[in-house]
């Protein structure tokens, strides 16, 4: 099956988000909120457009997962938890639309207020909400939530708890949070905070909690059988006080969702084969045209679904971390960059057929365009002109090789860089003048064998340049704990981004979280520019601003050369039985959290 975006639907861009500027204030009780504008459902709304309202209840999912985890609870920094966890036990204010750029309806909340300037946002809960237990939602939950979140909860909640000025109570099922700093997106962040119950956590250390405590809240699902590193179990709550609010009409249909989690990538395959998983994420497009053609396929019990999506590219690669002194001068990441021999690896890996991510916000209105920065891009990066790399504001484009496995052009390109930055081959080895070898290590996470098969290539290029970097495979737990503590040279690297980039860019570039332990800035950028830009995008008040000021960040980024891009992913493959179905059309972000399992639905013809 492949599904196809409508036309429309791909060229959504920005213009939803930034229509009717003049109407931003809310100037009483809404039931939804958008970054700029105007939600696109009206308040008499009956589902999401991307669900099937109509949905059975019932079946089950089984998705395959590599690695492990230690921890069950989300929320704080420490442990490695399964990544589907926030999603299917986490519930808000509100919840986030996947057809729009940015906008938020209500789940917990009825409805949402804010200020002239949304300098203040106020939430009114719904009645009845219960967690999972069967024990009311009270206000005391919601600000102990708050509060515990933004101190002593995982990082990412704690930007948002800084800029907090003060937050009380204003009734017996409202609250209102306002903010010391002028920042639009603040309201809409405000919504998305967990909630927990307070009792479960008296007298215990929530920073410390084990495998074993299970954060009560109150979704639609419940964890009801778990083996640390092997499966995680997730049952519909029958009990669930939500089935009639409008946003969760349609989902949350299966009875199970169940994550089994394997040593490699082979093993998960295998698993799917046999029908142990009946779902499985492809990333791997040259395994996706030959070897799934398996008899459950032949016969029509697992369908292939092909499906596009309007996200931008995000960036997939090799982050080297400029902490470093191997990778703090930019010359050597770019004598690294043409080392790597992208076209003739892509040969090898896919037969050719995955384009190379350009850009962070590439495949979107929002990636910097080529050639030298023009217009209102320019004017916001010129003041940092005398600061900036070559090529943010004249213009950068990755190298390109011949396809060939020596790369010749490349490696010479590379040696005369590293030449500049003070390295040269000495015996047959890179030296510095002192004589010291240039030495670095890659780590990897176990059960990566397509990042190994990759890596193994690029460790056979760097032999040309006279650099033999150590390879470091560590289990889920040692490769979190590195890279939360920036404890590495270079490693995989994932970032998806948004069409409503916003304040988690200060986490994920920012400089002033760039060293707090458990952070997103891998790569350890500190640059003032991307500060500005970050700033100027979340008070922007003209469409023509926003998008230079991102254009600007990805610009930063590129030149930078923080990166070793690999290949992007505008379309999303999915095998599974064919009796878990979805609606048509796929919305504008396509396969994202809040899509699967969320408004899946198993049903037998």
């Amino acid at each position: 099956m492949t599904v196809k975006i409508a036309a429309a639907a791909r060229q959504f861009g920005l213009g939803l988000a930034f229509a009717a500027y003049g109407c931003l204030a809310q100037a009483e009780p809404q039931h939804g909120i958008a970054m700029y504008g105007e939600p696109a459902l009206p308040p008499d709304f009956v589902s999401m457009p991307y669900v099937n309202p109509d949905a059975p209840k019932g079946g089950r999912i089984v998705t395959a997962e590599i690695g492990s985890f230690d921890s069950l609870n989300p929320y704080i920094l420490k442990g490695s938890v399964p990544w589907q966890l926030p999603y299917l036990i986490g519930e808000s204010m509100m919840g986030r639309s996947l057809d729009e750029p940015f906008s938020l309806y209500g789940v917990l909340a009825e409805s949402i207020e804010t200020g002239p300037d949304r300098e203040w946002v106020e939430f009114t809960m719904r009645e009845g909400i219960t967690f999972s237990d069967g024990t009311p939602m009270t206000m005391e939950d919601v600000m102990w939530s708050y509060e515990t979140l933004g101190t002593v909860g995982h990082p990412r909640y704690r930007s948002l708890a800084a800029k907090i000025e003060s937050m009380e109570q204003t009734g017996d099922r409202s609250f209102r949070i306002t903010f010391n700093t002028e920042d639009r997106e603040l309201a809409l962040l405000a919504g998305m905070r967990p909630i927990l119950k307070k009792a479960q956590w008296d007298g215990v250390d929530f920073a410390e909690s084990t495998v074993n405590t299970v954060p009560i809240t109150s979704s639609p699902y419940i964890i009801d059988d778990f083996e640390a590193g092997r499966f995680v179990s997730f049952k519909r709550n029958a009990d669930y006080w939500g089935n009639d609010v409008p946003f969760r009409r349609g989902t949350n249909n299966l009875d199970e969702v169940r994550l089994e989690f394997f040593g490699d990538e082979t093993a998960a395959f295998e698993a799917f084969k046999v029908g142990e998983v009946n779902s499985n994420r492809e990333f791997n497009v040259a395994r996706w045209e030959s070897q799934y053609n398996f008899p459950a396929v032949q016969d029509g019990d697992v369908v292939l679904s092909v499906l596009p999506h309007g996200r931008p590219a995000g960036m997939t690669g090799f982050v080297m971390n400029t902490r470093r002194d191997q990778f703090s001068d930019w010359r050597v990441r770019d004598a690294l960059m043409h080392v790597f021999n992208f076209e003739f690896i892509n040969e090898a890996m896919t037969g050719g057929a995955q384009p190379r991510i350009t850009s962070f916000w590439a495949n979107s209105p929002l990636g910097m365009s080529e050639g030298p920065a023009e217009g209102r891009v320019l004017e916001f990066l010129e003041p940092f002109a005398d600061d900036l790399l070559p090529g943010t504001i004249d213009g950068y484009t990755l190298p390109v090789s011949d396809g060939s496995e020596r790369n010749r052009a490349g490696i010479t390109a590379a040696l005369a860089q590293m030449e500049e930055a003070g390295w040269t081959i000495q015996d047959g080895v890179m030296r510095n003048e002192a004589g010291q070898d240039f030495k670095f290590d890659i780590l990897l996470e176990q059960g990566a064998s397509e990042n190994q098969a990759i890596i193994d290539m690029f460790v056979e290029s760097l032999a040309r340049i006279g650099v033999e970097p150590s390879v470091t495979v560590a289990d889920d737990a040692q490769f979190k704990e590195r890279t939360d503590a920036y404890d590495f040279d270079m490693t995989y690297y994932r970032r998806g981004v948004t069409l409503s980039p916003g304040n988690e860019q200060y986490s994920y570039f920012g400089s002033e979280y760039s060293d707090e332990p458990g952070g997103r800035n891998l790569m350890g950028v500190k640059s003032p520019a991307i500060d500005e830009m970050i700033g100027k995008l979340l008070t922007s008040e003209s469409q023509d601003d926003f998008v230079a000021a991102v254009k600007a960040i990805d610009r930063v980024l590129a030149a930078g050369r923080y990166v070793i891009p690999i290949y992007q992913w505008n379309i999303s493959r999915i095998a599974h039985a064919k009796e878990l179905r979805f609606q048509e059309p796929v919305p504008i972000w396509g396969d994202w959290p809040g899509w699967q399992p969320d408004v899946w639905w198993y049903e037998e013809e």
